[in-house]
């Protein structure tokens, strides 16, 4: 039966430098999917981290085995085995207390599935469970310096382990305080390494952002030419409709909202050019990229308002003109009868004059 995945979390991996066994050296280049498995086979449990086609972690866990929070989102233990110190940083605190109650529980699983192996050995093979206190009493004896030293054997035996005891303790102590003195280079740099990859995704929006700035200089250009082209129909307008005085006003109406628009287009090209020098926080880009956008949309909608004021202004100049012109055929109209009657009447004089002459 293959092995089994039990938990999985992401994390930058770090392998302590074997020249000096202080620096961390960065085993992968981005953050990579570290698991948890169980071996049936050989009943063990194992954490493994493959980047690419290479196994960066291939760890067996031991009941001797000690993961170590080193800073809230650092987190490392060492591997006999492999003879390296595996170092582990997690994008959030909650992710490395996860992975630390894993790495316990499975440890206590280890140590219990060793005892119940070394049960099964030992009702297995009786005869080595009984000699083998014989044999370590002998190498005790055949080895131990009590032999070449005068006096009392159990006193010896006393001082030996007493200086042996507080020979380890002091070791352990110099162990330590080196472990705490290089443990804050060793969270320096997994922070610095942490900070680096935050920095590049930094970097990677703001260039999206640069790059959204540019389009939306472009659209505004484009607004101001619709804007001149308007403002140069409205010119025509004003010019065609001369006398009318309803239509003048549209046409002054019309001038004042474009230069109004021109306002808000140089507002705008101001607004932009802050923008522009605003390049440290994301976050403030984004946030005026969408007031930018509504404004764009206010703009937009404002010329779509503007167009459909230049279209009833070209509609009353159409009436005014159309009303012009039944005007004057009614004036003709009227003149050609005034001709009419002009003429009756003098046929009337000449008859009246012919009759007064008769």
């Amino acid at each position: 039966m293959g092995e089994q995945p039990i938990f999985s979390a992401r994390a930058h991996v770090f392998q302590i430098d074997p020249a000096t066994k202080r620096n961390w050296l960065p085993a992968s280049k981005h953050a990579v999917t570290v698991s948890f498995f169980y071996d049936a086979s050989r009943n063990v449990y194992r954490i493994i981290s493959v980047g690419g086609t290479k196994a960066i972690i291939n760890s067996t866990i031991t009941p001797n085995m000690t993961f170590t929070k080193t800073s809230q989102k650092f987190g490392q233990w060492a591997d006999s085995r492999a003879n390296t110190v595996y170092g582990l940083g997690f994008s959030t605190e909650q992710q490395l207390q996860q992975f630390a109650d894993q790495f316990k529980e499975l440890r206590e699983a280890a140590r219990l599935a060793r005892e119940k192996s070394q049960e099964r050995f030992e009702l297995a093979n009786p005869a080595l469970s009984i000699a083998a206190p014989e044999l370590v009493q002998e190498s005790e004896d055949r080895y131990s310096p009590l032999l070449t030293v005068n006096g009392p054997a159990e006193e010896k035996l006393f001082r030996s382990k007493s200086a042996e005891v507080e020979l380890t303790v002091e070791k352990e102590r110099v162990k330590k305080m080196l472990s705490e003195g290089s443990m804050c280079e060793i969270n320096l740099e997994a922070e610095l390494f942490t900070l680096q990859d935050s920095n590049a995704k930094l970097v990677e929006a703001l260039q999206e952002a640069n790059s959204s700035v540019e389009q939306w200089k472009k659209q505004l250009s484009e607004y101001q030419e619709e804007t001149d082209r308007l403002r140069d129909q409205v010119a025509e307008l004003e010019a065609q409709l001369g006398q009318p005085a309803a239509a003048g006003e549209t046409g002054e109406e019309l001038s004042q909202s474009v230069e109004e628009l021109k306002a808000q287009l140089r507002a705008k090209d101001q607004e932009i050019q802050t923008l522009q020098s605003k390049k440290t926080d994301v976050g403030e880009l984004e946030k005026e990229r969408e007031e930018a956008v509504q404004r764009l949309q206010d703009v937009e909608r404002r010329n779509t308002e503007l167009e459909g004021q230049i279209q009833s202004a070209e509609k009353t100049l159409a009436s005014s003109q159309e009303e012009q012109a039944q005007a004057e055929v009614e004036v003709r109209r009227v003149i050609e009868v005034l001709d009419v009657k002009i003429c009756d009447l003098s046929d009337l004089r000449r008859s009246l004059a012919k009759l007064i002459a008769d």
